[in-house]
């Protein structure tokens, strides 16, 4: 059955949307909302004061889009930009406070700046890392190449990284190897500051999990067995994890005390997409399957996508289920059209592109 959504609000991008690398999101920080995107030249933060737009923060970038991603202090005082060759922290002022250079991920010996890679293929196509803020605005998180310059030998044997840093100078209080070969990779904070997720993309080999724990002193990193699960979200209340498998056949719900599997999705619960059913010959490429995207609406329900499995033959589908019911999920239907994937904040809303995608939608049931 489908289950009509309800539009809570419409926010235009701050700037206009080019592409996937300036598409605009929603970011949440303690009694907060932000609506972030990425331009030529600066990282634009809008403060929401409910859903309306209140004062902009234009924080300049260090390098140009498409060489790296960011992250937002929840206080929107300081933003970290994870690029090819360095963290950079940058403040409301427009000021570096801090850098960490690391080598480079597309393997070159270095250079001073942006300018000289921003034409050069193997950069722009490189594997990448990323970087997110405790809850807290505290610690900072981040996934480089090592070893860092930061005058640690560990990591000698040019593995990736995982670090703790001081958001306040970039201190690295603490650092593990990942084990990895990464093509990209995506934070997922955790309500306690304590704790962090990571997700990290091996192209077609997989999709490693990793979740830290660091209590001031050590840094401690659990598995969860999950090597070919891409971790999509936590709860609101921090208790449960979201998983899609790497082949987007399963969605699971996971304690986040242990990373037991407490719920399954499967996606054969999901019925083709009409045109294709009515075309069907028998073979696979009918059958739905999910996309890397999804979340908790609330504690219970969680959203997700079918729309790379639809893309073939019409608009992409969204879904509401509570994976632990043995209910089919529900077929969101919207008075409008959308584009893209669903993305849950966590308190009975979540969020769309328009259909073009030059405002983000907010719906609630």
């Amino acid at each position: 059955m489908s289950r009509p959504a309800r539009l809570v609000a419409s926010l235009d991008a701050p700037s206009p949307v080019t592409g996937f690398e300036s598409a605009p999101s929603l970011v949440s920080g303690p009694g907060a909302r932000f609506l972030v995107q990425r331009d030529d030249t600066h990282l634009i933060v809008r403060e929401l004061a409910g859903w309306e737009p209140a004062s902009t923060i234009r924080f300049p970038a260090p390098w140009p889009p498409g060489f790296g991603s960011w992250a937002v202090s929840p206080d929107a005082g300081l933003a970290v930009f994870a690029g090819r060759h360095a963290l950079s922290a940058v403040d409301r002022s427009g000021r570096v406070r801090w850098e960490l250079r690391h080598p480079c991920w597309a393997g070159c010996a270095g250079h001073p700046d942006a300018s000289a890679y921003v034409d050069d293929r193997d950069h722009r196509y490189s594997g990448s890392g990323s970087a997110a803020f405790a809850a807290d605005g505290k610690v900072v998180w981040a996934h480089v190449p090592g070893p860092s310059a930061d005058g640690d030998p560990r990591g000698d044997d040019g593995g990736e990284e995982w670090l703790v840093l001081d958001a306040a100078d970039g201190t690295v209080l603490a650092r593990t190897g990942t084990g990895t070969v990464a093509a990209g990779s995506v934070h997922v904070p955790h309500p306690d500051p304590g704790q962090m997720g990571l997700t990290i993309g091996e192209g077609q080999d997989g999709s490693p999990l990793r979740w830290g724990r660091w209590d001031g002193r050590e840094l401690t990193v659990d598995t969860f067995g999950g090597e070919d699960r891409v971790l999509l979200a936590v709860s609101p209340s921090g208790d449960r994890l979201l998983t899609v498998t790497h082949d987007q056949d399963t969605l699971a719900v996971h304690r986040t005390a242990d990373g037991s599997v407490t719920a399954a999705l499967d996606a054969d619960a999901i019925p083709p997409h009409p045109a294709a059913a009515a075309e069907d010959d028998g073979d696979d490429e009918a059958r739905a399957f999910f996309d890397y995207e999804g979340g908790f609406v609330d504690e219970d329900t969680v959203v997700a996508g079918t729309v790379e499995s639809d893309e073939e033959s019409g608009p992409g589908r969204h879904w509401l289920a509570d994976p632990a019911s043995p209910r089919p999920p529900d077929r969101i239907a919207y008075p409008v059209e959308v584009s893209g994937p669903p993305r849950a904040l966590g308190d009975g809303n979540w969020y769309t592109a328009s259909a073009a995608g030059s405002a983000l939608l907010v719906w609630t049931l």
